[in-house]
């Protein structure tokens, strides 16, 4: 089992609350036209997936979310690979949810707003590399349509103080990471990089999107 090593700053956990607070303005998409499916997925990257997979676990209307990596070839798709940042894969999540409940814009709202920093250009906070990029991998033309339309509304608006970096890609495979990744915020609330990075964003959900907000998460592997 590998984990992140971090040091304890004390402080720094309030002050990536207040980061997310901060971009508490962030609008939601002037376009995000409905989808009658049952199902929908979406794959984000956006830093480490602990927090990804944490944050959207919470958000009422996803029904699975699992860790992985998207980006690379399969034989490389393994922590200890992507870890290099050498392998093209990213630290990503692979979210099912019912477009009936939530929309897929309102995912990228929740994205840009307390997941991730868009104008962060590989890298998230304590995290430096490509395997820790913000990218956004759509599955059909509609996604592709809302994700670029959302990222030039918020660039006009002035939303962020600095340019949003984001990607945009095509989706490629996606591979579940090791079982020890999955529901890691949920099996290590005490973990030091859990309550600096990740309990905030939760607190952010929860403080910005109380209407999409679900205290009991949706697990991807049985509870322990």
């Amino acid at each position: 089992m590998i984990f992140r090593p971090r040091f304890w700053l004390p402080g720094l956990a309030a002050l990536v609350f207040s980061a997310a607070q901060a971009r508490a303005a962030v609008p939601p998409p002037a376009y995000d036209p409905p989808d009658a499916a049952s199902t929908e997925t979406a794959i984000l990257s956006g830093g480490c997936f602990w927090g990804m997979q944490g944050v959207y676990e919470h958000v009422r209307g996803v029904r699975k979310v699992y860790a992985g990596y998207t980006g690379g070839p399969a034989a490389a798709a393994n922590y200890e690979s992507v870890s290099t940042g050498a392998t093209g894969h990213a630290e990503s999540v692979q979210i099912m949810f019912d477009p009936r409940v939530i929309s897929y814009g309102r995912i990228l709202q929740i994205y840009f707003a307390v997941a991730a920093d868009p104008t962060e250009l590989n890298e998230q906070g304590p995290d430096v590399g490509t395997q820790y990029r913000g990218e956004i991998w759509y599955e059909t033309p509609a996604q592709h349509q809302i994700a670029i339309a959302y990222i030039a509304q918020l660039s006009a608006a002035h939303n962020f103080a600095a340019p949003i970096v984001t990607r945009v890609d095509p989706a490629m495979p996606f591979y579940q990471a090791e079982a020890y990744h999955q529901d890691f915020l949920e099996n290590h609330p005490d973990y030091p990089y859990i309550v600096i990075n990740d309990l905030p964003k939760l607190q952010a959900l929860r403080a910005l999107f109380p209407a999409d907000y679900q205290a009991q998460p949706v697990r991807a592997l049985p509870a322990p």
